[in-house]
């Protein structure tokens, strides 16, 4: 891709740019048109996720890849590379909370503390505006300033001479429309589509990027596929792998006779301390049930019947920080429709396959619940 102006140049930039936004033309209808869709479609552990697990993982491999041959071509070592494969490999980990979930591990009690997600990642733990800063400065500084840059030629050779190898311009709009989609953020839950887009830039870059001062690229020495052929199958694999690892764990796990018999006494418990009016819920509220004992200042649940619990041998921390016996957190819904004067509130369980299956008014698939009555 030496010639920017070449059919393969322009072919290439036409079809990474358009599969990256894309998925923002694909989000769009379902959030107007299929919200239901849209709200299956963003849940942990659903296809978008784990597209995105997947497209960071394949990115890593690929930039370790290109930092092996520069080391070789060169004799050298290129930080910068290896930099940036460790950068999408944390990245992709980070996403599934370093297979917490899929194993079922509790997590050590700091993270259920000030993770607002009880999970074991890192990036929850920093504040929310911080953590969009940061993010901000990744795409913004990655996928725009620094090719941005690399055009000015006393720029460009300051870091050949430090081994910053940039991304290539022709991916500027995938970065930029990912930038500006998260800086709006049109709809609920538009990060899960910004990380997406985010990792398939990451990783049309690494396709993109070139193995020795010869401008050779990843594509070329795979199957003799243009860059452009090796990106769509790039992200068919992205995509065919998230709906794969999405349907896989929606299967039940450790569905244990003693653990289904413990989570529904014990959702039962916590929706009698709500009937009691031990504590009292708010209308159109979705929150752990930790996070919204703490948020909401209901300390009272902890001394009512789920906590009782503990004389018949339920752990402390788990009383503690309300998890179900999977070590995911136990969650309240709330759901009032003030048109038809209905309200619909009930406590859950993600249950054995450790994954939401409920809709906003029904406890659905595994997922474990108990329906009450707030005073």
């Amino acid at each position: 891709m030496n010639d920017r102006f070449s059919p393969a140049a322009v072919t290439y930039f036409l079809v990474a740019n358009v599969l990256v936004l894309g998925t923002a033309a694909y989000a769009f209808p379902l959030e107007s048109g299929y919200p239901d869709f849209y709200y299956f479609s963003v849940q942990e552990d659903e296809y978008l996720e784990w597209a995105s697990f997947w497209a960071f993982l394949l990115a890593a491999v690929a930039f370790f890849r290109t930092a092996a041959v520069h080391r070789r071509a060169n004799h050298a070592f290129p930080w910068y590379l290896y930099g940036i494969a460790l950068f999408c490999f944390v990245v992709a980990m980070e996403e599934i909370s370093w297979g917490q979930r899929l194993l079922g591990y509790r997590p050590p009690a700091y993270f259920l503390e000030y993770n607002y997600q009880q999970e074991f990642n890192f990036h929850n733990v920093v504040e929310t505006d911080y953590r969009k800063l940061a993010l901000m400065l990744v795409i913004a500084g990655y996928g725009i300033v620094l090719p941005l840059a690399a055009r000015f030629s006393l720029i460009k050779d300051w870091m050949d001479r430090l081994a910053i190898v940039p991304p290539t311009i022709s991916l500027m709009p995938a970065f930029a429309g990912t930038f500006l989609l998260y800086y709006s953020y049109p709809w609920s839950h538009s990060g899960e589509w910004v990380e997406l887009m985010l990792a398939l830039s990451f990783l049309f870059s690494a396709i993109s990027m070139p193995l020795d001062g010869n401008g050779e690229n990843v594509s070329i020495k795979i199957n003799h596929l243009s860059s452009s052929q090796f990106t769509v199958v790039a992200f068919v694999a992205v995509i065919g792998l998230g709906l794969l690892s999405a349907a896989v764990t929606r299967a039940e796990r450790d569905a244990h006779p003693a653990n289904m018999q413990a989570v529904q006494t014990e959702v039962e418990a916590i929706s009698r301390d709500f009937e009691s009016g031990l504590a009292r819920s708010s209308c159109n509220l979705h929150k752990r049930l930790y996070t919204f004992v703490e948020e909401y200042g209901q300390t009272k649940l902890y001394r009512g019947s789920y906590s009782g619990l503990q004389s018949q041998g339920l752990p402390r921390e788990r009383v503690e920080f309300f998890l179900d016996p999977w070590n995911s957190a136990y969650w309240i819904r709330d759901r009032c429709d003030r048109q038809s004067d209905t309200r619909i509130l009930f406590v859950y369980s993600f249950g054995p396959n450790r994954r939401r299956d409920s809709s906003r008014t029904e406890i659905l698939g595994d997922d474990i619940g108990s329906h009450f009555s707030s005073k």
